[in-house]
C-alpha cells in the first residue's frame, strides 16, 4: 500500500488570488490553481505531448494546454473535449502560510 506524504509545494503569498504557479515538490512538476477562494493542484504536463501548462491560458476553472489547445478542467484534471483522458491531480491544503501537496509514495 502506498503511503502518503504532504509536501510544502510554495507560500500562499506567492499565488495569484485568481491564477496559476509552476511548483516542483520532490521534483515533480505540478501547477497550482487559485481561484478566490479554492485550490487546486495538478501535473504541469499535458497528457498530449507534455507541454508546459502554466504556460497555457487559465479561464475560470479551464487551463488551455499551449501547445495544441487542450483544454482541461482543474478541478479533476479532465480533459473537456475527452474525458477519458486526464491529468494527474493531488490534493492540497493550506498550512498557515504553506500550501502543501499530497504525493503518494513520496
Amino acid at each position: 500500500m502506498p503511503s502518503s506524504r504532504w509536501v510544502v509545494a510554495a507560500e500562499l503569498s506567492s499565488l495569484p488570488e485568481a491564477g496559476k504557479l509552476a511548483v516542483y515538490p520532490k521534483g515533480l512538476a505540478t501547477l497550482l490553481v487559485r481561484r478566490d477562494d479554492e485550490l487546486y493542484a495538478v501535473a504541469n504536463r499535458c497528457a498530449h505531448m507534455a507541454c508546459p501548462l502554466d504556460r497555457g491560458r487559465l479561464d475560470g476553472y479551464v487551463l488551455e494546454c499551449p501547445c495544441h489547445d487542450w483544454r482541461f478542467d482543474v478541478r479533476d484534471g479532465r480533459l473537456l473535449d475527452a474525458p477519458e483522458i486526464s491529468l494527474p491531480t493531488f490534493p492540497v491544503k493550506i498550512e498557515g502560510e504553506h500550501v502543501l501537496v499530497e504525493l503518494l509514495g513520496a
